[in-house]
């Protein structure tokens, strides 16, 4: 299903026909520095992180996190979409795209028409971001977006800290 459409881009949910790209994506070394190992090394794992990841979530809260892909081509290059984690008091924006497709600009053009879609169709006054101390490109790509740091947050005694992000919209 379409969610979103820019100049050069469709957003749409992730279906389980995703899962080869699925599966390419969470074993990217970018993905698992920066993201962490999600365990997903068949198209069968693909698949169910798939369904218990963005399938549960659409159908709990009507979003997600979504397929970006090329719209000329139709070729998925990322992921890009809005997550409601336990851990959060807010709806945070999370994107991840393949190192091939970096530096082109489809990072921004994907976040900022969700960041939009948040605002007016689902209704948020708030989106908030973190990532990892190192991701240095994410953290510039979130300040471009209008996002600011906020602090620094763990999610349990056992977890990395992470810097949090957050913009009121």
């Amino acid at each position: 299903m379409k969610v979103l459409e820019t100049n050069r881009l469709v957003i749409r949910w992730i279906s389980t026909d995703d899962a080869e790209f699925i599966l390419e994506l969470l074993n990217e070394p970018s993905w698992l520095q920066f993201i962490g190992d999600k365990g997903v090394r068949t198209l069968e794992d693909a698949r169910n992180y798939i369904l218990k990841g963005p399938f549960e979530m659409y159908d709990r809260l009507g979003f997600g996190l979504y397929l970006t892909e090329l719209k000329e081509e139709g070729i998925p290059i990322g992921i890009c979409g809005l997550i409601k984690r336990d851990a959060l008091e807010d709806v945070d924006i999370g994107f991840a795209f393949l190192p091939r497709f970096w530096a082109k600009g489809y990072a921004y053009e994907s976040a900022a028409a969700v960041m939009e879609y948040g605002k007016d169709v689902i209704g948020l006054n708030r989106i908030v971001a973190i990532t990892s101390p190192n991701n240095h490109s994410s953290a510039k790509l979130l300040e471009k977006l209008g996002l600011q740091f906020e602090q620094m947050v763990k999610f349990s005694n056992d977890s990395q800290e992470v810097r949090l992000f957050a913009i009121e919209i």
